[in-house]
């Protein structure tokens, strides 16, 4: 394992975090089922800290993941109240960076006003670079964030599973490097078009259901006059996110 400046193993420093901040109520672990994921839900069980581990499932995730969840007994999943099409219905728009709805009501909705636990890193993007070990969220006051391995580097991470002969999600074996909501429009064209092939029946319920916000949003049709305009405009990156989802990998 690594060691921390100040000599110590960072295992032990990040087991060393959970435990300076446990909260009386203990913590909810956001779990996604990501390789950082099942090293924080490690790091939690051997602190011997209180915790709930929950997992959002948003109905646009890979079944590969999906069920590599469900193997772990100890991890709740939770559904939102509504699908992604039938918010799609209501919302009556496509995720994009200025209507960034997917993150909220599929995910954050469902974690309540407690500590989480989350394996966010400041390696995985510059946006991340800026978040802190301990942080308050601005939308909910009684809600705090604790990411124990957040200055821990993608090999670190990979060190540790090896090391603790912890199982991971298949789909790293595939060369997927982050999991996640398929097509996400948080990713580049050319990742969204290789989760395309690879799940093509979420691929055609995306299709679907961006015919559907098209015809039920006549405004749109100046910008994009057929759906099938407005499907690649979408799936080209036109509707790329640029801010990161909150709490999850």
């Amino acid at each position: 394992m690594q060691f921390h400046l100040t000599g110590k193993p960072i295992d032990e420093i990040a087991i060393d975090r959970l435990k300076a901040f446990e909260p009386s109520d203990g913590y909810w672990l956001a779990f996604s089922g990501g390789k950082d994921s099942v090293v924080i839900l490690d790091l939690a069980v051997r602190s011997g800290v209180r915790f709930e581990a929950h997992y959002s499932q948003t109905g646009i995730d890979p079944p590969e993941l999906v069920r590599f969840v469900r193997t772990f007994p100890r991890v709740k999943t939770d559904r939102p109240a509504m699908s992604i099409w039938a918010w799609l219905k209501q919302k009556r728009c496509m995720p994009s960076r200025w209507r960034r709805w997917c993150c909220a009501t599929l995910k954050e909705q469902l974690t309540p006003d407690r500590t989480v636990i989350t394996g966010i890193r400041w390696e995985e993007s510059t946006r991340r670079a800026r978040r802190r070990l301990v942080e308050q969220c601005t939308n909910h006051r009684c809600r705090v964030f604790v990411n124990p391995i957040i200055d821990w580097t993608t090999s670190d991470v990979w060190q540790y599973i090896r090391e603790r002969g912890l199982r991971y999600c298949s789909l790293y074996d595939e060369g997927f490097e982050r999991l996640g909501c398929v097509m996400c429009p948080l990713q580049s064209p050319s990742k969204i078009e290789r989760q395309m092939e690879r799940w093509p029946r979420i691929a055609a319920a995306w299709k679907r259901g961006c015919y559907r916000v098209w015809e039920a949003r006549p405004a749109f049709h100046k910008a994009h006059p057929t759906p099938e305009h407005m499907w690649q405009w979408w799936i080209n990156g036109g509707g790329r996110i640029d801010i990161e989802p909150t709490l999850f990998d």
